[in-house]
């Protein structure tokens, strides 16, 4: 029964007057003699005063029952359960008297709670049907809100009301006053200490080391805000949304500075490269927000935190990094159950493979236990398999290699912290010059090495990475300085090389970047006998607390613990050893391993001539993409290898040159710079070979700008519109003014956007010819758009996308040539300024509101996908237009339906994609459209919508679109008679049965997209 009918048959005029004979009448007063009141002497079926026995209260009850049928209208349960019915009612008001509570203690609990406790007195009542069951539960709640009512209109009620509240409040304000005098609030405790430990974490972590600079008399560490650069991250898994017809591309790459990574995502696995700047991003988030406030931030290196054997708990966060603030009791989960934390978990690479699944585990319970914080976890690209995380709502980043700029702001702020002006100029003229050099400056590490070489040799630098880490371990081995009053161990270079690389291989066997203490010294002992400069130098505790003092490759991140540096050097000196030994072997069957990569490349740079062909070789053996492509980039460290083994390494990579897929090219590009020697082309290449072999090159600009330049220099010409669209996505990686000139203003502007991200972008603008399809993506205000475009009167489509600065629309009108236009601006709240220009598209993603849109009568083609207000079309859709598309999408017509969609006679396609199903009125204004001849369906219309859907004999072409491949589509074929094409494309990720599909539609041509 409804529920409007069932209150009908409880109306007040039956509920009342039982309730008001159930009760004895109270006199006036507080009832503070007898107190408290208990209900078993307020009902007048209870006691020796009573009025009302177990046979009154139950014809009363089946009075009400009687009276509920009786009454006019549609009965709430069959009328042989009457009897029933009136017993379990009798029986739950008789339960009255059983409840241990006052008439205050009632209306605190409320009509349901009271009603509930009755249902439990009296017990289950079985054999009644889900209609008589229902009324009678109804019934209790409307008796017990009569209930309480009647108790709250006694005189006595009032009065003790009064009296228990004021009792209640001197009991509660005692408590609380005895609480405070005995415990000290636990809020104030966590504020104070919080004022104690964000300034330590600010003061912790505000502070890099780079490298080399301490070597003549110069500080080893310098201010984070004045070292800091900001990278950026870039991901694939956000895709712009596809204009309505237009075939959704497969991949947009995302990018933002670093630091804003957890702004719009709460977790975020951040993979970097060995000294891309991943730890010092990670000190960067601390930092700031605890100067902030706004989050507590934590700090957990992961490989301190594996050595523990079990990772740590919050409450054991700051003991395991070694702070020496002592949090309150509780703290740690106070903050991460308020979601205040920051949970910054860096070097997933630095633990074994063994250790990392333990690691997830330990990370996804702890986000399980404590939602709604941020975590951040680091990693080398290799480390883990991609979307690793992503099924616990991980968003995957990568931080990107230094560009040209990035590399000119580190070089001027070294040399700003060295305080040696005079070598900043000349190394940045040799980084603009010297190719080799330029493409080893491609990340914090490597250009703090080379500032420091650069001072360090008074303006000389070296050539090829073998040679700068070279140089770059005389500089850093040559330190003197030592403690005063400390024993000096006089160690020679190549000694300490020599103690140094057996400590790199035995980490680099182990798979970690720390060992104890105790592990280190054994390895220094055993070596001591066979370095004949530390022989009676001290014993090996000495010698490698000398090591950790000198060298200025180890470091002792934690008590009883060290490690390199960077991992980097640690790769350089295990394949330096291993390579000396012999142990050849022991690479190539480790090259397989993601995490021996650059151990491989390092093992190619130091082995002889005969050593290198053997290892490539090997790599060459395992007949796998990806030791193929490691075997090319290891051509780049071998200045001398036999003739036959280098062809064969390129013919061998010649199969995969020029790459015929995305994903072939990503994986190309692996291999580094050299690839961009042996990119072809265009002349002789497929269009989706072109495309391969541009998107390579976009990959690899940030390593070797110049290179990749004069790569997609070559293709600017090229006909293929995704070549071009690839031509026009990778402006991002260049220098914005020199790509437009050099590329972008060669292109064929046919059915293709320039996408404007920048301010620099966008001033670039009027350095080209113009444009008739521009994208402005984010924040441009609409002056900043209109000013940068030379020609305005060039435009004829534009759009506006996820843009937040834009508020009115007025300022477009000095685009009098506009046809076309995408309005994703969140803060537009007047789209009748629109009526100026001769719009005949107009698509609207995000707009504060829809107002103005009645008015656009040149509209023809014409997408919403936000909620049109009114009860129909008509209401909001501009009835004067000449509408030929139309695309609905979302909840547009959650509140409209279809319904006055046949107004627009002139409909030739139509787009549906709405979030609630259709009905069969919303088909048949559908079927009154005489002109309708394309149907675009998407599958959330599948199944529910389509069972309603009626003959459509006009339709002569179909798609349907984000097909997972379980949908139902046979019931199209017999309502869309007349149907010539269909066009079936897959969501991302299905796959179609493109023949079974076809035979649903024997008279047609079916494609899949």
């Amino acid at each position: 029964m409804e529920p409007t009918v069932l209150g009908g048959k409880l109306a007040s005029s039956l509920v009342a007057p039982l309730v008001k004979k159930l009760f004895v009448t109270g006199g006036p007063g507080a009832g503070l003699v007898d107190r408290p009141v208990r209900l078993t002497r307020l009902v007048s079926f209870r006691g020796e005063q009573r009025t009302l026995g177990e046979k009154e209260v139950r014809g009363l009850a089946g009075r009400l029952v009687g009276d509920a049928l009786d009454s006019p209208g549609e009965r709430p349960f069959p009328r042989d359960e009457e009897t029933a019915v009136a017993d379990a009612l009798a029986a739950r008001l008789l339960a009255l008297g059983d409840l241990d509570m006052d008439d205050v203690q009632a209306v605190r609990l409320g009509h349901r709670e009271l009603a509930k406790r009755l249902r439990t007195a009296a017990g289950p009542w079985d054999g009644l049907s889900a209609d008589a069951g229902h009324f009678l539960d109804s019934a209790t709640e409307w008796a017990c809100l009569h209930i309480l009512e009647f108790f709250t209109r006694r005189s006595t009620f009032v009065a003790r009301t009064l009296v228990d509240q004021t009792r209640g409040q001197a009991e509660l304000i005692a408590k609380v006053d005895e609480l405070i005098t005995r415990v000290p609030r636990p809020d104030a405790r966590d504020t104070a200490f919080e004022r104690r430990y964000l300034p330590y974490a600010a003061e912790q972590y505000n502070h890099i080391t780079i490298y080399g600079i301490d070597l003549r008399d110069s500080p080893d560490r310098w201010p984070l805000e004045v070292a800091y650069l900001s990278l950026e991250a870039t991901g694939d898994e956000e895709h712009a949304a596809a204009l309505p017809g237009e075939r959704t591309e497969p991949e947009r790459t995302v990018r933002l500075p670093a630091e804003h990574a957890l702004r719009t995502h709460d977790r975020v696995l951040l993979r970097g490269d060995a000294g891309s700047g991943k730890t010092t991003l990670v000190q960067w988030l601390a930092v700031t927000a605890a100067r902030d406030g706004d989050r507590v931030p934590y700090v957990l290196p992961l490989r301190t935190l594996v050595r523990a054997g079990t990772l740590p708990a919050p409450t054991a966060f700051l003991t395991a990094v070694g702070c020496p603030l002592t949090p309150p009791e509780g703290w740690a989960e106070r903050v991460l159950t308020a979601g205040r934390g920051l949970v910054l978990v860096d070097g997933l690479d630095e633990i074994p493979a063994a250790e990392r699944h333990r690691t997830r585990d330990w990370l996804l319970a702890l986000i399980r236990a404590y939602p709604g914080n941020r975590w951040l976890l680091t990693s080398r690209p290799s480390a883990v398999r991609p979307d690793w995380l992503a099924g616990e709502g991980f968003r995957e980043l990568a931080l990107t290699p230094m560009r040209r700029a990035d590399v000119t702001t580190f070089v001027r702020r070294w040399h700003t912290a060295a305080r040696a002006p005079e070598y900043e100029a000349p190394l940045l003229d040799s980084l603009h010059t010297k190719r080799d050099l330029a493409r080893l400056a491609t990340n914090p590490l490597m250009c703090g090495l080379i500032c420091a070489l650069h001072r360090e040799r008074r303006g000389y630098l070296p050539t090829g990475r073998k040679e700068l880490y070279d140089a770059a371990l005389t500089m850093l081995l040559a330190r003197r300085d030592r403690e005063r009053g400390m024993a000096a161990v006089e160690l020679g270079e190549e000694a300490q090389l020599e103690l140094l690389q057996r400590l790199a291989y035995a980490l680099v066997l182990s798979g970690r970047t720390e060992m104890d203490a105790a592990t280190a010294e054994g390895i220094v002992e055993r070596a001591l006998p066979s370095v004949a400069s530390a022989a009676g130098r001290g014993d090996a505790a000495t010698v490698l607390r000398e090591l950790l003092l000198r060298s200025g490759l180890l470091r002792r991140p934690a008590e009883g613990t060290l490690d390199f540096v960077h991992r980097t050097f640690q790769d350089y000196l295990g394949a330096r050893y291993a390579v000396e030994e012999g142990h050849l072997d022991v690479i190539a069957g480790h090259a397989a391993d993601a995490h021996w990569e650059d151990v491989v490349r390092m093992a190619v740079a130091h082995a002889r001539p005969g050593e290198r062909a053997v290892l490539l070789r090997r790599l060459l053996a395992a007949d796998t993409p990806r030791l193929t492509l490691l075997a090319l980039a290891c051509l780049e460290y071998a200045t001398a290898l036999d003739p036959t083994v280098r062809a064969e390494v390129e013919a061998r990579a010649g199969v995969l040159i020029p790459p015929g897929s995305t994903e072939d090219a990503k994986a190309l590009a692996e291999a580094g710079p050299l690839v961009l020697e042996l990119l072809p082309g265009p002349e002789g290449l497929s269009d989706a070979e072109a495309h391969g072999v541009t998107v390579t090159a976009s990959l690899l600009a940030a390593h070797e700008p110049a290179g990749a330049l004069a790569v997609l220099r070559r293709f600017r010409d090229h006909p293929s519109l995704d070549v071009r669209r690839q031509l026009v996505g990778t402006w991002d990686r260049f220098e914005p003014r020199e790509y437009a000139t050099e590329v972008l203003d060669h292109l064929d502007r046919t059915a293709l956007f320039l996408t404007c991200r920048t301010e620099a972008q966008r001033e670039a603008l009027p350095a080209m010819g113009p444009w008739t399809h521009l994208t402005f993506l984010g924040r441009h205000p609409t002056t900043g758009i209109v000013d940068c475009v030379a020609e305005p009167g060039a435009v004829e489509e534009l759009q506006l996308v996820n843009n937040t600065e834009v508020t009115e629309l007025g300022g477009l009108s000095a685009f009098a040539s506009l046809r076309l236009l995408l309005v994703d601006c969140e803060a537009v709240r007047d789209l009748g300024p629109l009526a100026a220009l001769s719009l005949t598209a107009l698509l609207i993603s995000r707009t504060a509101d829809l107002t103005g849109l009645s008015d656009l009568a040149s509209v023809t083609h014409l997408t919403v996908a936000r909620r049109l207000p009114g009860t129909r079309l008509t209401d909001s859709l501009p009835a004067d237009a000449t509408l030929q598309y139309l695309y609905l999408g979302d909840d547009a017509i959650a509140g409209t339906g279809l319904r006055g969609l046949s107004h627009w006679e002139t409909l030739q396609a139509l787009y549906l994609s709405p979030s609630t199903p259709l009905t069969a009125e919303d088909w048949a204004e559908i079927r009154r459209l005489p002109q309708l001849t394309l149907l675009y369906l998407h599958s959330s219309l599948f199944p529910d919508s389509i069972g309603t859907m009626p003959t459509l004999p006009g339709v002569d072409d179909v798609n349907l679109i984000a097909l997972d491949g379980g949908e139902d589509i046979s019931a199209l074929a017999s309502r869309l008679p007349g149907v010539r094409t269909v066009a079936l494309q897959a969501a991302p990720g299905a796959s179609l049965d493109g023949a079974r599909l076809a035979a649903l539609f024997p008279d047609a041509e079916v494609t899949l997209e």
